[in-house]
C-alpha cells in the first residue's frame, strides 16, 4: 500500500493490498477498498465498498453503502447512499442518486472538447449496460434506459430511454467481405 501523508481511514475499515492513496483521500470507518484501487481527492462513507481496480478522482464522494466496482472511474462526482456502479464504467461530472444501479460500460460523456458538463441521475434509477448519457442532461427518479442507450434528452421521472439503431441483418454480408478482404491481401502478398 502507498499512503499520502494527509490519508485518514477509520477504524474498522478494510483496506486490501496493493492500494494507492494520494493526496486529500478519507476513508470512513467500516468502508472496504478493495485490492489494486487509486484514490485521491475523494471520500468514502461507512459501508462503501471501492474496488478492485478502481479509480477514485478528485471531487468523488462515494456515500454510504454504495458500490464502486472492478474497474470503475469516478470524478467530480457524488454517488449517493446504496447506489452502484459495479463494472466497467466511467462516471465524471454527475450525480448518481440514492439505490440507482448503473450497468457495466456506461459512460457520462462530460467534455465536449472546450466545457465540462454534468449529468444528473434520479433516484431509483437503472441504468443499462452500455448507456452513453451526453451531458448536459438528467435521468429522473424511477426511470431507466435500456442496453445501448445513446441519451441525449432528459429522460422524465418513470420513464425509459430507448436510444439505439434498429438492427439490420445484411444476409451472407460477412462471408461475402470477408472473403474479399482476404481474396485483396492474397494479391497484395503476391505482387
Amino acid at each position: 500500500m502507498y499512503f499520502s501523508a494527509d490519508t485518514h481511514i477509520g477504524r474498522d475499515a478494510v483496506v486490501e493490498p496493493n492500494v494507492v492513496f494520494g493526496p486529500g483521500v478519507t476513508v470512513e470507518s467500516g468502508a472496504s477498498i478493495r485490492a489494486f484501487s487509486h484514490l485521491e481527492g475523494c471520500h468514502v462513507s461507512s459501508g462503501a465498498v471501492v474496488g478492485p481496480y478502481a479509480r477514485l478522482r478528485p471531487g468523488a464522494e462515494i456515500s454510504n453503502d454504495a458500490k464502486i466496482g472492478n474497474f470503475v472511474e469516478v470524478k467530480n462526482a457524488q454517488i449517493a447512499d446504496g447506489a452502484k456502479v459495479n463494472h466497467l464504467s466511467y462516471v465524471g461530472d454527475a450525480t448518481v442518486g440514492a439505490d440507482s444501479n448503473i450497468g457495466a460500460g456506461t459512460i457520462t460523456c462530460n467534455y465536449d472538447g472546450v466545457f465540462k458538463h454534468r449529468t444528473e441521475i434520479g433516484e431509483r434509477v437503472f441504468i443499462g449496460s452500455n448507456t452513453l448519457l451526453v451531458a448536459p442532461v438528467s435521468v429522473g427518479d424511477e426511470a431507466m434506459t435500456a442496453s445501448g442507450t445513446v441519451v441525449t434528452k432528459n429522460v422524465p421521472a418513470g420513464d425509459m430511454a430507448v436510444g439505439r439503431a434498429k438492427q439490420e441483418n445484411k444476409a451472407n454480408f460477412a462471408r461475402r467481405f470477408f472473403s474479399k478482404l482476404k481474396a485483396a491481401k492474397a494479391a497484395k502478398q503476391k505482387g
